[in-house]
């Protein structure tokens, strides 16, 4: 099991975000969220949407840093992804 997270490259709100995932479970995604401050308002289905001034502190934690695609995979592989048409979805 890992925490994983990407580099902050998405722009919102005057600042750019990071995604963090778990490789395996949501509830071992909330823990570490929890633990280290990032209210539960940044989940988004599959992810917390965290600020950039907070990803060198989650790495130090212990989040593993991985590029996007990677991060994806991971995600996919999972089976925790939660695709477009599943977020449009009423």
């Amino acid at each position: 099991m890992a925490i994983l997270i990407d580099d902050p490259r998405w722009p919102a709100h005057g600042r750019l975000w990071a995604h963090l995932v778990s490789d395996d479970n949501l509830d071992e995604l909330h823990a570490f969220a929890a633990a280290n401050g990032i209210p539960r308002r940044g989940f988004d289905l599959d992810h917390y949407d965290v600020p950039e001034d907070a990803h060198a502190r989650l790495v130090a934690a212990g989040a593993r840093h991985v590029d996007g695609r990677t991060l994806v995979r991971a995600l996919i592989a999972s089976g925790l992804r939660v695709t477009g048409r599943q977020r449009r979805r009423p």
